[in-house]
């Protein structure tokens, strides 16, 4: 388990980010597992999943214009679990569900490249002054 001072970031295709940010998603669903707690920035990435008109939750998102390679928020990771039947109306069947809180939305999306898993923001971005009141609220 890490402790709350690392952050780490994570790139979701949109609408999925959005739904986060803006939304009440709080669980993501991943095919593995991971052991890292704490905060964890959400990162729209510059693909949109083009069957995210199936889930009626995200259904909203779809008519609103959402960002895409930019920081949206930063949460806190606080638990992962394999699928144990009904999490949340976000939850998917046979996917590992992190648990997401304090989520914090940006002021305005901040533009950055992402990467691949779950992946260590770099000293520029992590110096970003529109990061700073989030950050603070992730780490308590």
């Amino acid at each position: 388990m890490t402790t709350m001072t690392a952050v780490r970031a994570l790139t979701l295709w949109q609408p999925w980010a959005s739904c986060i940010a803006y939304g009440t998603k709080r669980i993501e669903n991943r095919s593995w597992p991971t052991e890292y707690r704490g905060p964890v920035l959400i990162h729209a990435g510059q693909t949109v999943d083009p069957y995210a008109g199936t889930a009626p939750m995200c259904r909203p998102f779809l008519h609103r214009p959402f960002p895409r390679g930019a920081v949206l928020a930063v949460a806190v990771l606080d638990n992962c679990h394999a699928d144990d039947g009904y999490c949340t109306l976000w939850s998917a069947k046979g996917r590992f569900h992190w648990h997401l809180s304090n989520v914090t939305t940006l002021a305005r999306p901040l533009p950055w490249a992402g990467a691949r898993g779950l992946w260590t923001p770099p000293a520029g971005l992590l110096s970003s002054p529109l990061l700073a009141d989030a950050l603070a609220v992730a780490r308590g």
